[in-house]
């Protein structure tokens, strides 16, 4: 198994390219299970997880070609095309390392009338039932079924009707499989409190690409008039919020300067907002942002992860390696999920003063951070192991590369174009 050497020190500085957001591609790869067209996807980053959700989509007779193999760009693009579904199945071995495989729910009982998915696995942060997922496609009509460990859903003879739900709590997910569901209903559907995040605006803008009507886009409130059938698109899937604000992090902590390139600063609002509370200077334009900090200058700040337009669960872990070498005391507090501190262990190996209570981290900063072997516990957590690999003194050995793999595209590479000493390396 790969492991990652980094020898920390570094100011990175340069150009540093932003991949497609895997967040959207994740929920833009099962629209094309909504139309007999072809529908192709640009700017698909190369990653564990969008390979694996493609693997899960062959088994639906999803054909997906990709033209104009380029293994030293980063980013693809892949046109996918379900002419005939020839199963409605997603069995427990393709579903199970992979939470967004429950998306493929929607589309198919729209398109199909019919699903049946096994319960998905994925990060292990937190307790995400599904729950939501279910109770909006009851109220459009839907009737479920949970049995074995999977979920059948049949829509009525005619297909879906359409309804309206109510979210109770803000669900990203649940959103998107709603969505996608509601695009090929008989009536008009409404959600309620839906979420709002730039990869759900990503999403409604591809399906109405692709002939869906939906009134309300980037909104809390979303009305859909079912349409027949849809056609296929070309749509360009938009830039990681995600990745670059890793990067920013990573170029902040180290008193770098680095142009993230193709960062798009409107999806981005409450990361940039809290690196510029920490003294991270932040310059954007129609093309990217360009981040730069100075060493020693780094100032603590409270942050409190919330649903969009808050700050992205996504980015906690990234922010609290950053503010190990802040001054004075940060409070972080996550109210997404409740097991999302794993990397507090790790981060303390390295010399991190960190205190954790509940849903509630104390750091206290500046220490000085040591290069130290350390454990990847999930994908972001991973992330925030790396930044601080990077400011650390000496070498610093992450393990479990397959988190980092599966929404990071080819990460190291990246790194070493601004100057980064790391390295992947095979297993002893």
């Amino acid at each position: 198994m790969d492991k990652l050497l980094i020898r920390g020190g570094n100011r990175l500085s340069g150009t540093l390219p932003i991949s497609g957001a895997k967040n959207a591609a994740l929920t833009l790869i099962p629209c094309a299970l909504l139309t007999e067209e072809a529908v192709t996807l640009r700017n698909l980053p190369r990653l564990a997880d969008i390979d694996g959700f493609q693997h899960l989509m062959t088994q639906f007779g999803v054909s997906h070609t990709i033209p104009g193999k380029r293994p030293e760009d980063f980013g693809r693009n892949v046109t996918l095309e379900a002419m005939r579904i020839t199963s409605s199945v997603a069995p427990y071995d393709l579903v199970r390392k992979m939470r967004a495989s429950i998306l493929v729910l929607g589309p198919l009982l729209a398109r199909t009338g019919e699903a049946t998915v096994s319960l998905p696995g994925g990060c292990a942060i937190g307790n995400r039932p599904i729950d939501l997922h279910l109770k909006a496609l009851e109220a459009f009509g839907a009737q479920i079924e949970m049995a074995a460990g999977y979920v059948k859903a049949m829509a009525p003879d005619g297909g879906l009707p359409g309804g309206e739900f109510d979210f109770p709590v803000v669900s990203v997910g649940a959103t998107e499989n709603a969505l996608m569901a509601a695009v090929l209903a008989n009536g008009t559907s409404r959600l309620i409190n839906a979420a709002r995040e730039p990869e759900i605006v990503d999403l409604c803008n591809l399906l109405t690409a692709m002939g869906a009507e939906i009134e309300g886009i980037g909104t809390s409130e979303l009305t859909i008039h079912g349409v027949r059938k849809l056609n296929g698109a070309t749509y360009k899937v938009m830039p990681d919020r995600i990745e670059a604000g890793s990067y920013a992090c990573a170029a902040a902590i180290t008193g770098g300067e680095v142009r993230l390139e193709g960062a798009e600063a409107g999806d981005m609002g409450s990361t940039i907002h809290a690196l510029r509370n920490i003294g991270v200077e932040i310059d954007t334009d129609k093309k990217g942002i360009t981040v730069s900090a100075e060493t020693g200058k780094l100032k603590a700040h409270n942050l409190t992860t919330a649903p969009f337009p808050g700050l992205a669960t996504d980015m906690q872990a990234q922010l609290m390696s950053l503010l190990c070498k802040a001054e004075g005391t940060s409070v972080l507090k996550e109210t997404i999920f409740e097991n999302r501190f794993m990397h507090v262990p790790e981060l303390t190996r390295m010399g991190a003063n960190i205190e954790t209570e509940g849903r509630t981290a104390i750091v206290r900063g500046p220490v000085e951070l040591t290069g130290a072997e350390v454990m990847a516990t999930d994908l972001r957590a991973s992330m925030s192991l790396v930044i601080a690999g990077l400011a650390g003194k000496g070498e610093t050995t992450v393990r479990r590369l397959y988190h980092l793999d599966r929404g990071y595209e080819r990460l190291e590479e990246k790194l070493q174009l601004v100057g980064a000493d790391i390295e992947r390396v095979g297993d002893d």
